[in-house]
């Protein structure tokens, strides 16, 4: 059963802290920075339907999806220079579509002079290990990638 888009912000949305961490808005997708920064420019792919299932996303968001994915992997290609990219679609605490946006690098990478080391490179991201940010950096990183955007 596919949908319309969300007039409101939906509850994961909300949970990464939309709009406050809103980076990018789409018609069927919102970009925002996520808090905890598992590497350097970790992000969340919320969609905006009203869907729990990705197969419940409208045929529109998944049309758009492609231009989202090929925007963020530009903008962190130039900020990172990630060497791998991770998309991970976990959905278990908070049920609405979204993805968990990890760039991915071998070598530490460094901004606001903080250095943001990948620990789980080569293998599975370590989700629960990320490099500790005040909200002025990370309010430093969000203007960033806004500026790249």
């Amino acid at each position: 059963m596919s949908t319309a888009p969300n007039k409101a912000p939906n509850k994961t949305m909300a949970t990464f802290g939309y709009p406050a961490t809103l980076i990018h808005e789409y018609d069927h997708w919102c970009v925002l920075l996520r808090p905890a920064q598992v590497t350097l420019g970790s992000l969340v792919l919320a969609c905006k339907d009203t869907a729990q299932r990705f197969s419940d996303i409208s045929p529109a968001a998944f049309a758009e999806q492609a231009t989202v994915v090929g925007d963020i992997e530009r903008v962190l290609g130039e900020f990172v220079s990630f060497e791998k990219m991770n998309y991970m679609m976990l959905m278990m605490v908070d049920p609405d579509v979204h993805y968990h946006v990890l760039p991915r690098y071998s070598e530490p990478r460094t901004f606001a002079d903080v250095e943001f080391v990948d620990a789980g490179w080569p293998g599975l991201p370590a989700l629960g290990s990320p490099t500790a940010t005040s909200d002025e950096q990370n309010a430093a990183l969000l203007e960033r990638l806004k500026e790249l955007w």
